[in-house]
């Protein structure tokens, strides 16, 4: 097999293993925060960031996987921006309403643009632009609904968006940098991550929901759906790293609003939440604009391929990655940056994937 094949088939799983794992874990918080009253976020994201370092340490201690050490101050601030962007999407979410929430994360993927193209010079065609406009517009008539601002509000949401697209874009560069794995990166930055987390969860929980979750009282099925989420939730960061060093931070944007969709469509299907025919159809209009976008993605990669021979040293970085890679080490970031595993405290918020 040669080596664009493994990367190409390498994706496909990472890319797969992200779906399945969010939504799983969606699934699974929306048991433990809407049924079993279980509405601290932060704290328990800082529990999914302990579970999956103590699980890597494990597969360290077992050689599936080679420890190394690189820039202590890299790893540090890295971690800490991650963690910090998690709370502000908490904050954001507990300030603003669902319809501004979306509209948040939406911000998401023009504003990793910006600033690929400020900072890294890196070039978006138009095929790709529009692309991203079709996805954008689709999971906006699928998802938002009400627009109410406020200043706090905004403020907060500002916040996430900048930090959450400097650390994704953070992930990438790191792995390239540095040259390590998605899972020795994972490793090293957990403990910051879960420290960050650990220490303001417990204040930013209460802060929203008026609530001490050292005082919740933890039944025997509220503890299992714990531990589940837990141990979902390892998947889940694992497979974040994964697919941004594969890919790039705008693919992984496009892949967190499939699943989204995703979310969506099961809520309906199984779970018979309300849905109408504006949820059908932004969901068809998302998922033509990420086939368009892989699609675009695919041949511009064939370009790139055949006029590599002639390509100048000074060509700018173009973004061709599509949601299955078919070339090695292309893209310069969650949900990752550790995935923003934002559980929501009522059922009719439940729309994070």
């Amino acid at each position: 097999m040669s080596e664009g094949q493994k990367f190409q088939l390498g994706t496909v799983g990472a890319l797969s293993l992200s779906v399945v794992s969010s939504v799983s874990i969606v699934i699974c918080n929306k048991a433990l925060i809407s049924t079993l009253g279980f509405t601290f976020a932060t704290t328990l994201t800082s529990w999914h960031l302990l579970v999956t370092f103590c699980s890597l340490h494990v597969a360290l201690w077992m050689k599936l996987f080679e420890h190394k050490p690189f820039d202590a101050r890299a790893v540090m601030g890295f971690g800490i921006l991650n963690g910090i962007s998690i709370g502000l999407l908490n904050l954001s979410l507990g300030f603003n309403s669902v319809g501004f929430y979306q509209m948040t994360k939406l911000a998401i993927i023009p504003c990793t643009v910006l600033l690929e193209t400020l900072f890294f010079r890196k070039q978006f065609s138009r095929s790709i632009q529009l692309s991203l406009t079709i996805l954008l517009m689709g999971v906006g008539i699928a998802t938002v609904t009400d627009l109410q601002l406020n200043v706090l509000g905004s403020v907060l949401s500002l916040l996430a968006v900048l930090t959450t697209c400097v650390a994704q874009i953070m992930t990438n560069t790191i792995q390239k940098k540095f040259k390590v794995s998605s899972t020795q990166l994972l490793y090293q930055s957990c403990p910051y991550q879960a420290l960050t987390l650990f220490i303001v969860g417990p204040f930013l929980d209460g802060l929203l929901t008026n609530k001490n979750v050292f005082a919740f009282k933890y039944t025997p099925l509220v503890l299992f759906f714990i531990v589940l989420s837990c141990l979902i939730s390892v998947s889940v960061n694992f497979s974040t790293f994964l697919v941004i060093g594969k890919t790039s931070p705008v693919t992984y944007q496009v892949l967190g609003h499939l699943k989204t969709c995703l979310v969506l469509a099961f809520g309906y299907v199984l779970l018979r939440d309300p849905f109408s025919w504006r949820n059908i159809l932004g969901i068809l209009i998302a998922v033509a604009g990420m086939v368009l976008y892989s699609y675009c993605c695919v041949l511009e990669n064939q370009q790139k391929q055949n006029e590599a021979p002639v390509k100048l040293p000074e060509d700018k970085e173009s973004e061709t990655d599509p949601l299955i890679g078919v070339e090695n080490g292309t893209g310069i970031l969650a949900d990752g940056g550790v995935p923003k595993v934002v559980p929501l405290w009522n059922s009719n918020k439940d729309l994070d994937a």
